[in-house]
């Protein structure tokens, strides 16, 4: 988990410019992902500023403080910038006032700024945040999209992950991660894996060693991240093991607060796991899309005991 984003690492995603303040960037550290508008601070109530935020000015916050006297607005910009608050962010292209510069040079704050609007600034900043800023969780496994299902198939080692991502990427599917996969959540409903780094397109296969994905089959062949939208497990066939046949035995594994479904396949000769694969995730959108033929085949079932118990009571009366 990271404990922070630095200011620099801010502007630089972000594309945003530099008002002030451009030596302290490496120094000044962001801890939340929430943004303050400090519209009731400029009033001069201060008793709950939550100045360990980015302090966000967009129109009606700069339109506020040019109504004010410039001696005023001195004196409520050095409130604001205190030495935990990490930036200033203007939104619209607005310049800052010479006072907000003046205060924020003399509590060295930065000054940075957009020309986005300032709720599209804010959301997307808040995004960017959530996602640095989240817990994360390293997971052995390799994390495919398969027809735009994100898939993460676990198994212990040799047992044949990374062939049957090479076999699915040939087969015109996407890798996301090879070996090892850094996890973390989203939102309430969304965990997202991605690469390391390290790893980043790259893939190894016992007895060539490591291959670079997207130099051999072309940028289309990876993702830099996905939703982790199903887990399938591979493992040992066993001839003891009651394996699911129906599709009605529900599985989840949990990330973070987030239960992910789960399935297990058994993998032996003469199996093809990459096309199960493929049914699999075509199988888990229907579903999502509500053709469940677990479903139909429970109510033809239904259906045929009926009528076979309504034959037989009609030949009972027969007789």
């Amino acid at each position: 988990m990271a404990n922070f984003v630095t200011v620099t690492d801010l502007v630089k995603d972000n594309n945003l410019k530099v008002y002030g303040g451009e030596e302290l960037l490496d120094d000044k550290k962001i801890t939340t992902s929430d943004i303050s508008r400090p519209g009731i601070e400029l009033t001069g109530y201060f008793d709950y500023y939550p100045s360990e935020r980015i302090q966000l000015f967009g129109q009606t916050e700069s339109a506020y403080s040019h109504s004010m006297t410039d001696n005023n607005r001195y004196k409520v910009m050095l409130e604001l910038c205190r030495e935990d608050t990490p930036v200033l962010l203007v939104a619209r292209d607005i310049t800052p006032s010479d006072e907000l510069l003046k205060a924020a040079k003399a509590h060295k704050v930065p000054v940075i700024g957009s020309a986005l609007p300032t709720t599209r600034l804010s959301s997307l900043i808040t995004e960017y945040l959530d996602e640095r800023l989240a817990p994360r969780e390293s997971v052995h496994g390799v994390l495919v999209d398969v027809y735009g299902i994100g898939i993460l198939l676990t198994g212990h080692s040799g047992i044949g992950k990374s062939e049957t991502a090479l076999e699915l990427v040939k087969r015109g599917h996407r890798l996301i991660a090879d070996d090892r996969v850094d996890v973390y959540q989203q939102d309430e409903k969304t965990i997202v894996g991605e690469a390391p780094k390290i790893l980043n397109h790259l893939l190894e296969i016992r007895g060539i060693g490591i291959i670079d994905v997207m130099n051999l089959f072309g940028a289309g062949a990876v993702r830099s991240s996905s939703d982790i939208q199903l887990i399938i497990n591979l493992e040992d066939w066993s001839p003891d093991k009651n394996y699911d046949r129906l599709g009605s035995m529900e599985e989840t594994r949990n990330f973070f607060d987030v239960g992910v479904p789960q399935i297990t396949i058994p993998v032996k000769v003469g199996r093809n796991i990459s096309i199960i694969i493929e049914v699999a995730a075509m199988n888990f959108r229907a579903r999502k899309m509500g053709f469940d033929a677990t479903k139909k085949f429970e109510e033809n079932l239904g259906s045929l005991i009926k009528e076979n118990g309504q034959k037989n009571s009609d030949d009972g009366d027969d007789k």
